[in-house]
């Protein structure tokens, strides 16, 4: 599904250069689940960012399903994204003025589905999430788990082939986390492919392959035992 070859970004002012990610080359397998650890400012996000076309790289080569994407303007890649990747924030990202209903929405109007789609998507994944009860409250009305319940629930709701989730867990307390983690877990088993920025431990366990970031450099790679062939 995902392949970049010396994938390189660099950050530039007139006074200092700064290189975020350097000679990335990393393969994820369609229905795998990769997380992506390493310190505060080592490019995990900036990885996750080009991943999702979110920016694009200075140099290297980055291929989307056999699709070289690296340089396509911001409307390809706009194009490509909404048909293909879910993201996960750790702030949520939803939209106070809307209702959980109205957030969750939000992704099938941008794609253009019809009224009755939108409802019976909107209606399996609030019932899947639990949240059906809560689908009328507005964001401020609700835990900080239930917000990133929505939020999942957002993200899933156009069925991408990827999720892409940035600290899911980090404004969270424990137990909401491993809430939020389980259902990572059950959206894995179901199919869906899920490359993941942590910075803890426990929950990188969840996924199949842990990658490990240093200053802008892969530095390890290990295979849960349970995955080694």
């Amino acid at each position: 599904m995902i392949r970049t070859q010396g994938l390189k970004k660099l950050y530039r002012t007139e006074e200092v250069e700064t290189t975020a990610l350097d000679s990335i080359n990393l393969d994820v397998k369609e229905g795998e689940y990769v997380s992506v650890m390493g310190p505060s400012g080592c490019g995990k996000s900036t990885l996750l960012n080009i991943l999702g076309m979110l920016d694009k790289p200075t140099e290297g080569e980055y291929f989307f399903f056999e699709e070289e994407v690296s340089r396509y303007s911001e409307r390809q890649r706009a194009q490509l994204r909404k048909s293909n990747i879910g993201f996960v924030f750790q702030s949520f990202n939803l939209i106070d003025e809307l209702t959980v209903y109205e957030n969750i929405e939000l992704p099938l109007l941008y794609l253009g589905y019809s009224s009755s789609e939108r409802k019976r998507r909107v209606s399996e994944v609030l019932e899947n999430m639990h949240i059906m009860p809560r689908k009328n409250h507005f964001p401020q009305q609700l835990s900080g788990g239930q917000q990133q319940r929505v939020a999942v629930a957002r993200a899933v709701v156009a069925r991408p082939k990827l999720i892409l989730a940035d600290e899911p867990t980090g404004n969270l307390d424990s137990s909401h986390g491993e809430e939020v983690m389980k259902l990572m877990s059950e959206l894995h088993e179901n199919g869906t492919t899920i490359v993941m920025v942590t910075h803890s431990p426990a929950y990188a366990e969840y996924s199949q392959r842990i990658i490990h970031l240093f200053d802008g450099h892969i530095v390890s790679e290990n295979i849960r035992e349970e995955f080694r062939l």
